[in-house]
């Protein structure tokens, strides 16, 4: 059996007094609180995201492996790796 250990992190927001009291009126009809809430709220908003929008997002922002590299660059890298001789 195998252990799913998914990572946490704090964050500190700022939320506007008249949104603090409308969300913690509404935990509490229910039955939880703010903070489970807030927590659904935004694993939910993820959930509900498409998967090619948030793929296209991370290809224009974060291009990691996809920037072809030079010939010398690439030659330096197979040498390296011993893939390829002098």
């Amino acid at each position: 059996m195998e252990l799913a250990v998914k990572t946490r992190r704090r964050k500190v927001i700022d939320i506007p007094e008249d949104v603090f009291r409308y969300l913690s009126i509404k935990t509490v009809a229910q039955g939880t609180n703010l903070k489970r809430y807030i927590e659904n709220l935004l694993a939910k908003d993820v959930e509900d995201m498409q998967d090619s929008g948030v793929y296209g997002w991370v290809v224009k922002n974060e291009p990691d492996g996809l920037v072809a590299v030079d010939k010398k660059e690439q030659s330096d890298f197979e040498q390296k790796l011993g893939l390829k001789q002098k």
